[in-house]
């Protein structure tokens, strides 16, 4: 169980906030930043670098190419790629400060292993706390059964490190249930894909938004939530239409054409009803759906039902309003349709998601510069984890159920296909019933921090009690549940290892080693190879020895898949050409000669990864929400993105002074001034967030942004998770974040 300390060896922890705060100056607003803004790059002398290299983001899915500077090897400035396709010189403000969080004071520097007489964590060496991890899971398994163990992992660890937990866990050490917090963004965007197109596959580039002449956004606000996102959008020279759907009145839709502010969750209602008042008004493409889809007949039959004045109803819209959005999608040449967490959290998402699949279809919105049926991603390689982290699907977007695919992966493996499970693994919050059933004893949480971004996370803390061993594997032992632990391992982050990304556009990019983890934190990578030498199954691993070789792995994995990426050389093929967008298949022609083009997009041939090579129509009637608002809880409560200096639980965000000064400190809740006047609440004033599972103080920030009977909480915050409703899609299995019903109280001392 050695580590080679000359590339995981033990450090000092480097003092917090030393380098990068010598030279960034306070940022004043939460904007986009080009090179050379508030004197970003400007190196002191005595830190100049002395050599330049690049790498992907490792915050969300957007997926930018950062110029990493260095100095005698190590990172010591950061500043955008201009010569990168995707963010073309831009960053937002968690991309200036991808560096500060390796820098923070709470790192966890050695194993931790709770000691049963004082209960208190304390350290270990990488030898003990695999003997615990093995003897503990081990013994779990003997008395409970091989199933009686799963994980929870993540989308931003890289995917080489996904696949070989996934093919660890599964192959190796006998288990079968294991997901990822993918599950809470991207799970509808997935199985929607898979159903409609037969395979996950946005068909996208990011050139698509500076390419089409209408962009509808449904539930997405990328100002915010992927603001060099948006900068393609401000580049695009069409003067294009920019439509929103959302009940907020957000950044985005600040700058729309138009914005549709529909009830919270009556979304595939209202576009249901946009299909039958296309369909009427003869804005159907009739050529593309005879010769590329299957099912359109039934679905234009079953949204006949849906009348404009039944869907503004739903929605609470003016007619104008939805006249004037089927107007302007019928009349566009170049629509495209992008959705992000408004609709994939939720109660029906995966239908919402394939209603605006379908409207592209039947227009003919797809396959074309500037169109498509649009999901943009969350997680930094939530892609990643879609296609490689064996999860719920087999490696390279297979299914465990059919005995072909099992087999064609434990050939491409070189294991006994006995070894490869015949049933998928449950979801998250099955693994967590699993739990409070008491089928799952042990469990292994690796680069997520559940107890705050779990759905109703006070009923995942209770059962986190029932686990006889709980394993987290971190950066961070102050995460609210590494603070559960019974062992906690020390992980690298960004910026402190080797890999692969996958953004949102198919683009895999690298990731590289700029830093030397503090302690003896070891990479994901590293620590599944101890995991590997102490189980007792590294024969079955032999090859997967550094993560540039499973790389290769997955490669042939790939083979003949629509995510085929055999005709990638190299990791250095990956930096020579600005990263790749899947499908780069060897048969697509010489890949060693031929190079990729910067922007490719899927399906311009017409032709769908399904049986009949024709794309799905699918639908459903609408259901009811799971928890209607009523006397005792008149608002809807929803949740969301707060600023683009904030990501997901700010375990990461949460350790720069810079983007601590760009958000609020303290939680806050939206709410419309006629409902602040009638509760007596003022501007700031503390007032309680309350719902059927608890209840949450907050500042008020009273504003029109959210209409009457709505309030809106930021995810980022510690227990804002506590309050949220656990309703599911029955398809993705998808958390509903998006909607529950609440009541404010005003503090009367505030």
């Amino acid at each position: 169980m050695k580590h080679d300390a000359s590339t995981e060896g033990p450090i000092p922890v480097r003092p917090p906030n030393t380098l990068l705060r010598e030279w960034t100056g306070p940022m004043t607003s939460d904007l986009v930043r080009s090179p050379g803004a508030f004197g970003l790059g400007q190196v002191p002398s005595r830190l100049k670098p002395d050599s330049v290299t690049t790498a992907v983001c490792g915050f969300c899915s957007t997926g930018c190419g950062l110029k990493l500077h260095l100095r005698e090897g190590e990172a010591v400035n950061v500043t955008p790629d201009p010569a990168y396709p995707v963010n073309l010189g831009m960053a937002c403000p968690k991309g200036w400060e991808v560096l500060a969080p390796l820098e923070a004071t709470d790192r966890v520097t050695t194993p931790l292993l709770r000691n049963p007489a004082s209960g208190k964590l304390e350290p270990v060496s990488w030898e003990q706390a695999m003997t615990a991890f093995v003897t503990r899971m081990r013994g779990v398994q003997e008395r409970h059964g091989a199933h009686s163990i799963a994980y929870l992992s993540t989308g931003q660890i890289c995917t080489e490190e996904m696949a070989y937990l996934g093919a660890l866990f599964k192959f190796g050490m006998g288990g079968l249930h294991g997901d990822s917090n993918t599950r809470q963004c991207m799970a509808t965007a997935h199985v929607a894909y898979k159903q409609s197109f037969g395979f996950d596959a946005p068909p996208y580039t990011y050139a698509d938004f500076e390419e089409s002449d209408v962009l509808v956004f449904v539930g997405a606000n990328p100002c915010i939530a992927h603001p060099i996102l948006w900068q393609r959008v401000l580049r695009n020279p069409h003067r294009p239409e920019i439509i929103v759907l959302d009940p907020r009145r957000t950044e985005t839709a600040v700058n729309a054409t138009l914005h549709l502010p529909l009830a919270p969750k009556s979304d595939l209602t209202l576009l249901y009803g946009i299909a039958a008042a296309l369909i009427a008004r003869g804005a159907v493409n009739q050529a593309f759906v005879e010769a590329h889809t299957e099912g359109y007949e039934a679905f234009a039959a079953f949204v006949a039902n849906f009348t404009p004045e039944q869907a503004c109803a739903a929605a609470e819209l003016e007619r104008t309003e939805f006249d004037r959005c089927v107007d302007l999608i019928a009349r566009g040449k170049r629509v495209s349709f992008w959705w992000t967490m408004g609709v994939n959290q939720g109660h029906e998402s995966t239908r919402t998601a394939q209603a605006l699949i379908n409207i592209a279809l039947m227009t003919g919105n797809i396959g074309r510069p500037g169109t498509g049926a649009n999901s943009i991603t969350g997680q930094c390689n939530a892609m990643g984890s879609r296609l490689y982290a064996n999860a719920t699907s087999l490696l390279g977007g297979r299914d465990f159920a059919q005995p072909a695919h099992r087999a064609r992966v434990a050939a491409d493996l070189g294991i006994d296909p006995a070894r490869v499970p015949d049933q998928s693994s449950w979801a998250y919050d099955q693994i967590i019933d699993g739990i409070d059933r008491g089928d799952i004893k042990g469990l292994w949480v690796i680069a997520t921090n559940s107890s705050h971004s779990w759905i109703d996370g006070g009923r995942f803390d209770r059962i986190l009690d029932k686990l006889d061993f709980l394993v987290v594997q971190d950066l961070y032992a102050t995460t609210d549940t590494a603070r559960r632990a019974d062992l906690i391992l020390p992980a690298a982050g960004w910026g402190e290892k080797e890999g692969t990304l996958i953004n949102s556009e198919r683009r895999i990019g690298r990731v590289k080693k700029v830093r030397r983890a503090p302690g003896v934190a070891l990479s994901d990578f590293a620590i599944f190879r101890l995991v590997t030498a102490a189980w007792g199954c590294g024969s079955m691993f032999a090859e997967w020895n550094s993560p540039e070789a499973v790389f290769h792995v997955l490669k042939r994995l790939s083979a003949g898949q629509p995510c085929d990426m055999t005709g990638i050389r190299d990791y250095a093929h990956l930096d020579q050409s600005g990263g790749i967008q899947w499908p780069w298949p060897a048969a697509a022609g010489d890949a060693l000669e031929q190079e990729p083009a910067t922007e490719r997009r899927l399906f311009s041939d017409g032709r769908f990864p399904t049986a009949s090579g024709r794309a799905r129509f699918l639908f459903d009637p609408p259901r009811a929400v799971a928890e209607p608002t009523d006397a005792e809880y008149p608002f809807v409560l929803m949740t969301g993105r707060g600023s683009s200096a904030q990501w997901h639980t700010n375990t990461r965000t949460g350790k720069s002074d810079i983007l601590r000064r760009l958000y609020p400190a303290e939680a806050y809740v939206e709410i419309h001034p006629a409902d602040a006047a009638r509760l007596g609440i003022r501007p700031h004033a503390k007032v309680v967030v309350r719902t059927r599972r608890g209840s949450l103080e907050v500042n008020a920030f009273v504003t029109p942004t959210v209409r009457e009977g709505q309030v809106f909480l930021p995810m980022h915050y510690d227990g804002v998770n506590r309050l949220t409703a656990p309703a599911f899609d029955p398809h993705s299995r998808q958390p509903s974040y998006k909607h529950c019903a609440a009541v404010l109280e005003a503090r009367l001392n505030g």
